[in-house]
């Protein structure tokens, strides 16, 4: 029974979302209220901690609340400078196509800023420069999220597979276990990754193309394939090589410019020219693109504030470097207590850590580089608190409802004897028998994933247990660990938090049940991949 009502809020925003199209900003909150009720009535949690949770979860949000900000206020900044205008034609001199665009701009800029940054950045970079290149709103927050899927598991300079790594401790995480663990994720992600670039254009295609078919993304198959392979052979080769931390970030380093020269040299880019003129939503698109100032600016001053970012990103990231350290010490950090003394419901913010703080700071910045006016800054900033608004109400309650079924069960057992409604409900999923583990072994990373918006938080929750449950059923622990860090990964396609961030930035919020919708048909394909890929390996 506790499994059946843990799932219930869960279903209840997938159904509303995905099938009635209720906005996240609605859906969630009544979601969080389902979820308070079960805990007061069948948890026999306190009204105290429930506030106190939902508190946390508020708190919780202003990271990613000030990653979208950031990320919203860059591209209008860029908008009202010229940048933007100029990013775009320069684009444009590289593939007016819009399917080699979204392999471009889609999954190699995204893949490398998921490598630098992770946490929702990528797509809520890569979905606004895809608006500006001529793509509907709700066309580019969708293809970008299903590009950011490969890369996720090696995000952030690796913080996913050193999140499991770290629950799991240093008796059973050995070098040689932290070291299959990299490879054999990046094996197994790298058999389906070389097919995402087509993947997500088919479905780009498929849904938003004024042709309703798949027919124009298979003239596109032999070029996406060798942008894949760019990106994944690398990818695979620095996993054995040198683990965890480098594989998506090297390997998107590596594939962004090799697929630049060849769709410039038109390596095998197709003769016939894609796009989304009169397709559906086009009049709503236009006016975003033509609300671009046009001056002429060079392209490399255009990328500037783009270049800026990565380099922040990079440098901050690598740990052999310091500077990560010295950014999150307690100068750069504001801590906020318990709330009501309650556990698990303190809060450290590092914002000078954080990837918004360097949009924010960047933005600033290109107002000067830029030369601009002090009415299309105060335009551009504006424009991006307006924008959102709407985000962070989805964000705050879905923040807030992982806080609840987290902690439920605080320390696994609430003070009635009973686990957390995330423990029961990955609980269900695996008493399946040792065969039928295989097969959900990746959906409870994708369900973590799709709950708490962060790959690296579904690794917390249920990396113990995807272990535990390996060594009670004689499966590989390393290979089932590593489902569970695909699994986090491809649902980041479908995740809420993630989807709510890529609407914002392109002003299409409110369509977020759409974006899930479409993307469980790429996330069930990805899943089913991998089940295979792990299933051969294992047999061999």
């Amino acid at each position: 029974m506790y499994a059946l009502l843990a799932f219930l809020p869960i279903l209840f925003c997938v159904v509303v979302m995905a099938v009635f199209n209720f906005p996240a900003k609605v859906a969630l909150p009544i979601s969080w209220a389902m979820a308070c009720v079960f805990g007061f009535i069948f948890w026999k949690m306190s009204l105290i901690k429930l506030i106190a949770y939902s508190i946390a979860g508020l708190l919780n949000s202003i990271d990613v609340i000030i990653i979208i900000f950031g990320a919203i206020l860059v591209m209008n900044t860029l908008k009202k400078s010229g940048g933007m205008a100029s990013i775009n034609n320069g684009f444009k001199k590289v593939s007016i196509d819009a399917r080699i665009q979204a392999i471009i701009v889609g999954f190699m800029f995204a893949s490398f800023i998921e490598g630098a940054a992770g946490f929702g950045t990528p797509a809520a970079l890569a979905a606004p420069l895809l608006v500006s290149l001529g793509f509907p709103p709700v066309a580019a927050a969708t293809t970008a999220l299903i590009c950011d899927s490969t890369a996720v598991s090696f995000g952030a300079i690796g913080t996913p597979v050193a999140q499991s790594i770290a629950c799991l401790g240093s008796e059973i995480a050995t070098d040689k276990f932290c070291a299959d663990l990299s490879f054999y994720t990046a094996l197994s992600h790298a058999a389906m990754g070389i097919f995402v670039p087509f993947m997500a254009v088919a479905f780009m295609c498929k849904f938003f193309g004024k042709e309703r078919s798949f027919k124009p993304a298979l003239a596109v198959l032999p070029f996406a394939v060798f942008a894949g392979l760019c990106f994944t052979v690398p990818y695979v080769a620095i996993s054995a090589l040198f683990g965890y931390e480098f594989p998506s970030l090297l390997g998107a380093l590596f594939g962004l410019p090799v697929t630049v020269i060849a769709a410039k040299k038109g390596f095998l880019i197709p003769k016939t020219v894609w796009n989304f003129e009169n397709c559906e939503n086009q009049k709503e698109n236009k006016i975003t693109v033509t609300n671009l100032k046009d001056n002429n600016m060079p392209l490399f001053k255009a990328w500037l504030p783009y270049i800026l970012i990565a380099l922040l990103l990079i440098i901050t990231r690598i740990p052999a470097l310091g500077i990560k350290q010295f950014l999150q010490n307690d100068w750069f950090t504001v801590k906020f207590p318990e709330v009501f003394g309650v556990e698990n419901t303190s809060y450290t913010l590092k914002w000078a850590f954080l990837p918004g703080t360097f949009f924010i700071i960047v933005a600033l910045i290109t107002v000067g580089l830029h030369k601009m006016s002090k009415s299309e800054v105060k335009s551009a900033w504006s424009e991006s608190l307006k924008q959102v608004g709407g985000a962070a109400v989805a964000i705050v309650f879905g923040l807030a409802l992982v806080q609840i079924m987290r902690f439920s069960g605080s320390n696994d057992v609430n003070d009635n004897g009973i686990k957390s409604m995330i423990f029961y409900m990955a609980q269900a999923l695996s008493k399946v028998g040792q065969k039928l583990y295989i097969v959900f072994a990746p959906v409870i990373g994708v369900l973590g994933a799709f709950v708490s918006g962060s790959n690296t938080v579904s690794d917390t929750l249920f990396t113990n247990l995807q272990y535990q449950s390996a060594v009670n059923l004689n499966l590989d622990a390393v290979l089932i660990v590593s489902m569970q860090v695909i699994g986090g990964a491809i649902g980041n396609m479908i995740c809420v938090n993630n989807t709510v961030a890529a609407c914002a930035t392109v002003g299409a919020s409110g369509k977020e049940g759409k974006i899930i919708r479409i993307n469980l048909i790429p996330t069930a394909i990805y899943t089913a991949v991998i089940i295979a890929v792990v299933s051969i390996i294992m047999s061999v």
